[in-house]
């Protein structure tokens, strides 16, 4: 197998970054799958970086299945993963698409911070993405505050899948609030500062 020059793939990133599934399928036809994972820019970019900033669903279907899936939690010199800017652009398809790839770290992809102290979920609520914000909190583990258990449930006649209100917090420290019921969720315009 033929070993890529450093053009080579700054020429896959940019293919991603532009969406040029063509001049993609040509790289892995002439240097095989493996390397399309190692493929890396001066910021540790990777080709999941680039095509989920810019929302290529189509490329994101096409390497999906051919990179290692620890490329979805991959970050960035500034400790972004490809989902934080996703996010960041309001791409919802392709923010669906990284958390519920199979084999994938999933939900916890929501949690990872980058080096600003932001998670997804902060860079779509800094944007002011409702969409995604509200996709990525329904998707979020929500877990029983400490000390209570699924028994504490039922003893408040299943509180839970009637309305609960959940609290985000964004890189401003402002406070939106969030109340989601029977699957579905209403974000409150109306932010408080943190005291």
């Amino acid at each position: 197998m033929v070993v890529p020059t450093s053009d080579d793939k700054d020429e896959l990133l940019l293919s991603c970054r532009y969406g040029d599934l063509e001049d993609i399928q040509q790289f892995v036809e002439k240097f095989g799958q493996d390397v399309v994972s190692q493929v890396r820019d001066d910021n540790d970019n990777t080709v999941l970086h680039m095509t989920a900033a810019n929302g290529h669903e189509d490329v994101l279907n096409y390497l999906l299945p051919i990179i290692s899936p620890s490329l979805l939690s991959a970050q960035n010199s500034s400790g972004s993963t490809p989902l934080h800017w996703a996010a960041l652009n309001s791409h919802l398809s392709v923010i669906q698409k990284l958390i519920q790839f199979p084999g994938g770290p999933g939900v916890d992809l929501i949690d990872i911070k980058n080096v600003a102290g932001r998670s997804p979920l902060a860079e779509a609520e800094m944007v002011g993405w409702d969409e995604g914000a509200k996709w990525l909190v329904e998707m979020m583990k929500l877990e029983p505050e400490q000390g209570e258990s699924a028994e504490d449930d039922e003893d408040r006649g299943n509180v839970a899948a009637q309305d609960f209100q959940v609290e985000i917090e964004d890189a401003d420290g402002q406070i939106a609030k969030m109340t989601i019921s029977d699957g579905t969720s209403k974000s409150r315009s109306s932010r408080e500062s943190e005291s």
